[in-house]
């Protein structure tokens, strides 16, 4: 699992394109669907607490939990700025401890594709039903097969005044293994641009496959949504929400 780095730097710069307020109000949606209005929410891979803050406007109480110190540096920089009462923790996700059960748990950005091994997704699975409360649900997103073999062997890149990105792209179909090469250019505070490099890998599974290590870690299986409807996964579908309910340790 990569732990964002110099990366941390500059995430919420490249991730301006991404509609946070709208990802929010269809995870919000979700959550009320399945019957979550209020309560202790965790998120897991909460990066520097974009989405965190927006579901804490949303009434919920919030925890963070993300493997990266520099992500929750920033985190806690607009915990700060807000002034709302969320816990972050530092922890690794395949191996996260709370101090009790929350009413929900939700991971988004693909978070879960940052898990390479599926018995560590099992294992992830497993805290997830230990630390939900009864009947609690569990909401993650998924990026999906097809979207891993779309993305293939390319070059991504992107220039702005503060910070400029090259990412190099791989995908192995053999082992559904995407690594993605990052070098940045930070510009420091003499005006001077400074060399980053960093690897990352993500795991593209199939449906089936989680569907069934959801189950094996005793969760009920509740739906599959094509990313920010309702409807069911087409065959190009590139993102998923998939809805997991606690029904017994």
């Amino acid at each position: 699992m990569a732990s964002y780095e110099s990366f941390a730097r500059v995430y919420d710069l490249f991730m301006d394109n991404i509609p946070y307020e709208e990802w929010c109000g269809y995870l919000h949606t979700l959550l009320e669907k399945y019957d979550v209005t209020d309560g202790l929410v965790l998120e897991l891979g909460c990066g520097t607490g974009t989405m965190t803050e927006l579901l804490a406007d949303c009434g919920y109480d919030m925890i963070g939990v993300d493997n990266s110190a520099d992500m929750l540096e920033i985190a806690l920089e607009k915990k700060e700025r807000s002034g709302k009462d969320i816990l972050y923790l530092q922890q690794d996700m395949r191996e996260f401890e709370l101090y009790g059960t929350v009413r929900a748990i939700v991971s988004v950005c693909d978070s879960m594709n940052y898990i390479t091994d599926e018995a560590d997704l099992l294992e992830v699975f497993r805290l997830v039903n230990n630390y939900l409360d009864p009947g609690g649900v569990f909401i993650f997103d998924l990026n999906t097969l097809f979207k891993y073999e779309q993305l293939g062997e390319s070059v991504i890149a992107e220039n702005r005044e503060e910070s400029s990105f090259i990412w190099e792209n791989w995908y192995d179909p053999a082992d559904q293994v995407n690594e993605y090469d990052l070098t940045l250019f930070i510009r420091n505070d003499e005006g001077l641009y400074e060399k980053y490099e960093e690897t990352h890998y993500q795991k593209a599974y199939a449906l089936e496959t989680v569907c069934q290590l959801i189950r094996q870690a005793g969760m009920k299986l509740e739906a599959i949504y094509d990313a920010f409807t309702f409807e069911k996964p087409r065959p190009d579908s590139e993102r998923v929400y998939i809805v997991a309910r606690e029904q017994g340790k």
